[in-house]
């Protein structure tokens, strides 16, 4: 088989290039090691940034049919807060969808619109012409030569690793668990978060628990912390998550068990080197965009999907696509790193977590910042002191996202 564009990965960052590729008339290829409809370890929020981009594809009634919500419930510390989005140059809503069923239907938005699917095939090998990749090996011993690849394989990117990814542990990073269960308020017009987040042993964790309604009979339960290389988390997740969800049943009338537990370890905040060459680029968790401050990563994979489509005039990728990604989201990244990695810091959390949540109008400006729910349509006070902090951290960090091969000596490769 040979291609114009091949995509390696259809979850929402991949199905969206392969989606935009194919409208802007390329031959486009997009290969995916599962069969679809295939699960995937997530939180199955949608952002109003995330919904943003979904509306772009056309997807904007079909994921409002699955019902919508109107902010954040903000829990802990003795105070309960609700929290709407803030609108401005996005959407006042988000949703909630299963990946299940999200991720098959963005795909079906990129093979209506002409691209070639091909399922059960796990890319593991690249061969090269010169410095470019000339074709991809498939773990079948089949092969798909292509002019541009675009990896989107998930945040271990099996792929990126041949091509040499890195990622850098020394930033923080997220783990994380979710669930499903049987909730007689599947319907609630609010997702719920608990900033307070407590171990077994009573202990508060530097991280949050979520429900999630999705509007199903169920929702999507789950616990994430923050660690890095030196504060390794040390919790198990599975022992976590029941325990998460017992303090939730009464209040959420959850029924059952948690069903179909899955877990993640996500690089954040463009923490990895390596997302490009010549004619390839990383994109979606697989480049490590994910949100430093909520581990969300669906709205930075459709909008990378999008962005490296308008790359494909370009000769050379190598400098171009991370010069791309610090554009949009460098300063953002760079100063949510920074304050992830302040709260990874023992007993800080306990001391700060109280003083913020007596105060509605400071979570509110934490909501939209720690969700990067500005852009640069947005003029407001929040919007410009949120960039001019973003870019004086960009100066000033060592490890700046999306850095260089040979910035650093990498802390961990895979």
């Amino acid at each position: 088989m040979n291609t114009d564009v091949l995509v390696i990965g259809a979850g929402p960052a991949g199905s969206s290039a392969a989606a935009w590729a194919a409208q802007a008339g390329h031959d486009v290829v997009l290969a995916d090691a599962a069969v679809f409809p295939r699960d995937k370890a997530c939180g199955d929020g949608l952002t109003p940034r995330a919904i943003a981009e979904l509306t772009k594809l056309g997807l904007g009634e079909w994921v409002r049919g699955r019902g919508e919500n109107r902010g954040l419930r903000a829990a802990g510390f003795g105070q309960l807060l609700t929290l709407p989005w803030p609108g401005g140059s996005l959407p006042a809503h988000g949703g909630a969808v299963a990946r299940t069923e999200l991720d098959a239907r963005i795909r079906s938005v990129a093979l209506d619109r002409g691209a070639v699917p091909v399922e059960g095939r796990r890319a593991v090998d690249v061969e090269f012409a010169g410095d470019a990749v000339s074709a991809v090996v498939f773990d079948d011993g089949s092969r798909i030569s292509c002019r541009r690849l675009i990896v989107a394989d998930g945040a271990k990117s099996t792929l990126g690793r041949v091509l040499g990814r890195v990622w850098h542990k020394d930033t923080a990073f997220g783990v994380a668990a979710r669930g499903y269960i049987t909730s007689g308020r599947h319907d609630d017009p609010w997702i719920s978060s608990h900033l307070e987040l407590r171990g077994t042993e009573n202990e508060v964790l530097s991280g949050y628990g979520w429900v999630f309604p999705l509007h199903d009979g169920s929702v999507n339960i789950g616990v994430g912390t923050l660690a890095t290389d030196k504060r390794p988390a040390n919790v198990r997740l599975r022992s976590l998550i029941a325990h998460y969800a017992a303090q939730r049943r009464e209040d959420w009338q959850l029924s059952g068990e948690v069903r179909d537990v899955a877990s993640a370890l996500l690089p954040m905040g463009g923490a990895v080197s390596g997302v490009a060459g010549r004619n390839w680029a990383l994109v979606g968790d697989a480049a490590g965009c994910v949100n430093p401050l909520n581990g969300e990563g669906i709205d930075y994979g459709l909008e990378t999907g999008r962005l490296v489509v308008g790359l494909l005039p370009e000769d050379d990728w190598s400098l171009a696509w991370p010069a791309t990604l610090r554009e949009h989201y460098g300063s953002a990244f760079s100063i949510a790193r920074r304050l992830a990695k302040l709260l990874t810091v023992p007993k800080l959390l306990p001391v700060a977590g109280p003083v913020g949540m007596r105060s509605k109008a400071l979570m509110t400006v934490a909501l939209r910042v720690m969700g990067n729910l500005v852009t640069e349509e947005d003029h407001d006070v929040v919007a410009r002191a949120w960039r001019l902090a973003g870019r004086a951290s960009l100066r000033a960090d060592e490890l700046p996202p999306f850095p260089a091969a040979d910035l650093r000596t990498p802390v961990a490769a895979g």
